[in-house]
């Protein structure tokens, strides 16, 4: 089957153990592009997190916050807040647990406790600024996704917390929060239907827990050679390490470059 529109995601997948874009990357996405094939990223990220990595690689299209907010050609087209009701139980509880939470708005995140170590260490880790403060946030702004910030051995205080909320770990001490049915999945349908194409049409790569839908969803799901084990049993293709053409190899499986 002809492709016709290619999904990425970021850590692990288009950036590398250092968070660099490989240049075998960067020169396959020129190759896809020059075929007339869109490139779009589908990230856990907001779009303050990926603003220089979109722009290195010429893509004005992505989906974000696991699929919550999706811009297509620099417009948003699809927005998925969690319902304020939900982020309010999820602040008493992580209060009563004495958990940070970081709230995600589409072009700004804020943390609601002065400051704390498990905040600096996670955000840290992905190489951008750290949040500003207020505690307040959530009452006032849209929130689209949400990182509590708790140990694996803590995340059984939230198994029944809220049955509107999902948790995807994605740091030692940090986990996304989003709406019980929300996933990259959710995102990349909504531009597919704007765009009139079919998810069997669409290839995405992935290489975490939070990818699984989005391999799902699509015609061809390619799991980096780094992915996590989980995710591999979802993806109809296992490509090579980011560090080893994967996205190259993967593209030419797809028949989208040469």
């Amino acid at each position: 089957m002809p492709y016709k529109i290619a999904f990425f995601d970021i850590d692990g997948t288009l950036l590398d153990e250092e968070k660099q874009i490989p240049q075998d990357t960067i020169d396959a996405i020129r190759d896809l592009q020059a075929s007339g094939v869109p490139a779009v990223i589908a990230t856990g990220r907001a779009p303050y997190f990926f603003a220089p990595i979109a722009e290195q690689l010429g893509i004005d299209s992505y989906v974000s916050l696991n699929g919550a907010y999706v811009v297509y050609k620099g417009e948003a087209i699809y927005r998925r807040p969690i319902p304020r009701e939900d982020v309010e139980i999820l602040v008493n509880h992580a209060s009563t647990n004495s958990h940070t939470l970081v709230f995600e708005g589409h072009d700004s995140f804020y943390r609601n406790t002065e400051s704390h170590p498990h905040v600096f260490n996670s955000v840290a880790s992905l190489r951008v600024a750290q949040p500003g403060f207020d505690p307040n946030f959530w009452q006032n702004e849209d929130v689209y996704q949400i990182f509590l910030h708790c140990t694996a051995d803590e995340e059984h205080l939230y198994a029944s917390a809220n049955p509107g909320l999902r948790f995807i770990r994605w740091h030692d001490t940090a986990m996304d929060v989003l709406t019980n049915d929300g996933s990259k999945a959710q995102g990349i349908k909504a531009l597919l239907k704007l765009l009139n194409i079919a998810p069997e049409e669409a290839v995405a790569f992935g290489d975490g827990l939070n990818d699984k839908e989005m391999l799902e969803v699509v015609g061809l799901g390619i799991a980096m050679g780094n992915s996590v084990e989980e995710l591999k049993p979802y993806a109809n293709y296992i490509t090579t390490d980011v560090s080893d053409s994967g996205i190259r190899n993967g593209l030419v499986h797809a028949g989208l470059i040469k």
